[in-house]
């Protein structure tokens, strides 16, 4: 019987700059055979960094990871899932707070895709960093590097 590969999709919200997400990608593995990074492109909003930049420097992050992959999509998440033939989605929640809204998105896209949802709680010590506000204090040209991998 051949092994069937297990693949979860790390949507949109994976940022080269908040430490935190390294971690989940390096515990999501333990979980499923391989990720794939997808950072969700919206024509119509302007980011710090251009696109091609972000899928660059985590593709660097992970280049001794050959089991995790970095795309680009636009669209709805679930139809890039389906794409890509993904069984699972991997998400990060900072607090019990996040878990219900988590709860909530699983059950629709389970309910539309037949797609599970592998929540993982960030670890402890990365709940109060967001990238936004790395990318804001790297904007002032603050030292960012505790936070930076």
């Amino acid at each position: 019987m051949q092994h069937q590969i297990k693949t979860a999709v790390f949507p949109g919200t994976f940022d080269p700059f908040t430490i935190g997400h390294l971690s989940l990608v390096r515990r999501g593995l333990k979980i499923v055979d391989e990720i794939i990074i997808a950072i969700g492109v919206n024509v119509h909003k302007k980011s710090f960094f251009p696109i091609e930049e972000r899928i660059e420097t985590i593709a660097r992050l992970f280049a001794d990871h050959p089991q995790v992959k970095v795309m680009s999509y636009e669209g709805l998440t679930i139809d890039f899932v389906q794409k890509v033939g993904a069984q699972y989605i991997l998400r990060g929640i900072r607090s019990v707070n996040d878990f219900e809204y988590e709860k909530n998105i699983a059950d629709v896209n389970r309910q539309l895709a037949g797609v599970e949802t592998i929540v993982l709680f960030t670890e402890p010590q990365y709940t109060h960093i967001s990238s936004s506000i790395v990318r804001e204090l790297l904007s002032y040209g603050k030292d960012v590097s505790e936070f930076i991998p």
